[in-house]
Formats: structure tokens, sequence, C-alpha cells
């Protein structure tokens, strides 16, 4: 186990080197969609690249939702071929929000032997999420449009 401050440090070490590794601008909250974003995750088990969707308002959540579940055929066969829908995603704190998500199992932030093939991971899955953004940005940002 790890004290507190180790456990941090461990973190910070993490973060650290991934951004020395990939020295990128990530997209993740500049979505220009409130409430729709990237996200990076690790933990002692797994890692995972998500888009989050969480407005407030349950119509919204579920259009922008909808909207990105109608390009799931081509998320998959152009983007990201295992990629994982949510429409009904309860965080820790009991919020629900939609969630798109890959994951990779069997690695660890306590485990310095896997950051690598981490690092790889969220640079290849994060790309591929931030292309198949830009690519259908237009009508995902636009609600007038429907599903």
């Amino acid at each position: 186990m790890y004290s507190k401050e180790e456990a941090l440090q461990l973190k910070k070490d993490f973060w650290t080197s991934f951004s020395e590794n990939y020295p990128r601008k990530w997209l993740l909250y500049n979505t220009k969609i409130k409430d729709f974003s990237f996200k990076f995750y690790i933990d002692n088990k797994k890692a995972q690249v998500i888009l989050e969707i969480e407005p407030k308002e349950e119509t919204k959540r579920k259009i922008y939702y909808e909207k990105v579940y109608s390009l799931k055929n081509i998320l998959l066969e152009d983007f990201i071929e295992d990629v994982i829908f949510e429409q009904h995603y309860t965080l820790d704190n009991g919020k629900v929000v939609s969630r798109i998500w890959v994951e990779k199992a069997n690695v660890s932030i306590n485990n310095k032997n896997c950051w690598e093939e981490t690092f790889d991971f969220f640079y290849e899955k994060m790309d591929a999420f931030e292309r198949f953004f830009y690519e259908y940005e237009d009508y995902l940002n636009d609600l007038e449009i429907n599903t």
C-alpha cells in the first residue's frame, strides 16, 4: 500500500510522464458543447478513454447520446472498434450521465512497468475519438438536426 502522499506523487508522475511522452494539446473539455467532454481515466485495474455526456437536462443528454449512437457503426468501423455505449451510466456520486468509452484491462497506475502501454492506449484511442469528433462536430453540436 502507498501512503496518501506517495499515491498522489505516483499519480502526478504518471501524468507528467504521459505529457512528456505525448506532448500534445488534447480536446478534452474544449468541444464547444456544454457538458460534452473527453476524459482519460486510470486506476489500479484499468485505463479508459471516455466521451461523457452530462447535461443536467435529461432531454439534451438524450439528444446528444442519440446523435453519437446514430454514428455508432461509423465510430466502430472507422475509428475505434471496441467502444462501449451506455446511455444511463451512474457515476460513483450517483449522477447519471451518458458514456461512450473504450477500456484497457490489467493496467495499473501503481505499476510503472505498464505505463508505456497505457500511454500508447491513451494516445491511440483519444486520437481516434478526436478525429471522430472533428469529422462529425457540426452534426453533433446542432440540436436542431435530429438523429
